[in-house]
């Protein structure tokens, strides 16, 4: 199998619908000039950010540094597109317009790896004080987004069309691209010919993942209010207890996957939150639930939002109760990636990292259980997009977790802690070529 993917990305390096108009290997030698050149900033710029988080729409400071970054470099800046958005365009004569996006947000979750350069800060999430923690790695793509910047603009000689930079904010609440879509993005400024981005996870440091078709799943966050009635710990008789129907729902939702579902179809259904009560002789009047649904296939996912409203009802219904809250606070589709310009990317990518660094996954493999808003702009019509991953992991730690049978820390753990040099460096390679891929000079 290996041995075809290196041939497939030979093939398509060579063949002339795909046919480079620009020597991979050199483009990549000038990248990383500019890197070298530009490297201390971009640690630097990694460091503060990674310093300071920001959650979701709160992203004030993270937005204006890299709008800084990017006046200083000579886009056109504009900020508090989609609340705490920023869109960077630069003109460099007639050709494709190319988007790179990069998200803002942080997590709220306390960081517990150690670093010197660790977060410490705080902000207000549902009206709670919170630690906040770049755990998903955005902190690497805002730098690898600046380093991409950097890169064309010192190769500008080599490429012609329109740059479009969007810092996107509130990804980790799948709300904030669809904030920049109704404020205009794509009407207000040129809607894109193509458009790339890219992720880092815990893979090996500089392995880069090029997924043709569904890379990651749909997501649906619902909330579930069950209303009963409240009453004194020895009188249950006198209540409708929904600790014992948010109980019995946690249950009874995962019929919806085993007995209802296609079994050969991937969905999940998982019951983050329950909260109910104060003390342990009252019985509350209500109990919150908060879910997190994740499915590839458009039925799957009809039918896993309906079976929480159903089975809700159900529960409810048998209580003898009123009718529950059923709230879909937020969702998005699969991330697509265009088959024709993945399997394009990755000979490119190949040619120029060497074909080991470079993996090219099937439309016919299943994506990633994780994900992304970066699906509507896709769903906007930017459909000659691909979504990169990028490895950022130290091997070796991967095999002495291994070793030990420890999980390896992922994105969102608290661990976790990608690499930074060798994990922005691979990151800019990957969409500063795959740009020029796209608007390299005749």
């Amino acid at each position: 199998m290996r041995k075809t993917m290196l041939l497939l990305a030979a093939a398509l390096v060579a063949s002339p619908a795909c046919a480079q108009t620009f020597d991979a290997v050199a483009a990549k030698a000038r990248i990383d000039a500019s890197l070298d050149k530009n490297y201390p900033e971009l640690d630097a710029l990694y460091k503060d950010i990674h310093s300071h988080p920001e959650v979701g729409f709160q992203e004030e400071r993270t937005a204006a540094l890299l709008a800084a970054k990017m006046r200083k470099l000579g886009f056109t800046v504009t900020e508090h597109v989609g609340k705490t958005g920023v869109v960077a365009i630069y003109k460099n004569g007639p050709g494709p317009v190319v988007m790179v996006r990069t998200e803002l947000d942080a997590l709220p979750m306390e960081e517990k790896t150690g670093l010197p350069y660790a977060s410490k800060a705080q902000q207000t999430v549902d009206g709670k004080l919170t630690y906040t923690d770049h755990a998903c790695g955005h902190d690497s793509h805002m730098a690898w987004w600046v380093g991409t910047a950097q890169a064309l603009l010192a190769m500008k000689d080599q490429w012609h069309g329109t740059l479009m930079f969007i810092g996107q904010p509130a990804e980790e609440i799948i709300s904030g691209a669809k904030a920049m879509l109704d404020d205009g993005l794509f009407t207000k400024f040129p809607k894109p010919d193509y458009a790339f981005a890219a992720h880092v996870g815990p893979t090996p440091l500089g392995e880069v993942s090029v997924k043709q078709g569904v890379v990651t799943s749909a997501s649906d966050t619902l909330a579930v209010t069950f209303h009963g009635v409240g009453a004194h710990g020895s009188m249950p008789d006198k209540s409708i207890d929904p600790v014992v129907m948010g109980a019995r729902f946690v249950e009874d939702i995962q019929t919806v996957i085993s007995r209802q579902k296609d079994p050969q179809k991937f969905g999940v259904v998982t019951v983050g939150a329950f909260q109910a009560g104060t003390v342990a002789n009252i019985i509350p009047d209500h109990a919150d639930l908060q879910l997190s649904l994740r499915s590839f296939d458009p039925d799957v996912r009809k039918l896993l939002n309906e079976g929480v409203a159903t089975t809700a009802k159900a529960v409810a219904d048998m209580s003898h109760a009123a009718a529950p809250d059923v709230v879909h606070k937020y969702g998005t589709a699969s991330v697509l990636n265009d088959d024709a310009l993945a399997a394009r990317a990755a000979g490119v990518l190949g040619a120029a990292m060497g074909a080991g660094k470079v993996k090219l996954e099937p439309a016919t493999k299943p994506g990633g259980t994780g994900s992304e808003d970066y699906s509507e702009f896709v769903a906007a019509g930017v459909t000659k997009s691909v979504f990169f991953g990028v490895g950022g992991t130290d091997p070796k730690m991967i095999e002495a977790y291994k070793a030990q049978g420890k999980p390896l820390p992922v994105n969102h753990s608290p661990f976790f802690a990608p690499v930074p040099e060798p994990a922005i460096r691979a990151g800019t390679e990957t969409l500063a070529l795959a740009v020029l891929m796209v608007t390299a000079k005749p």
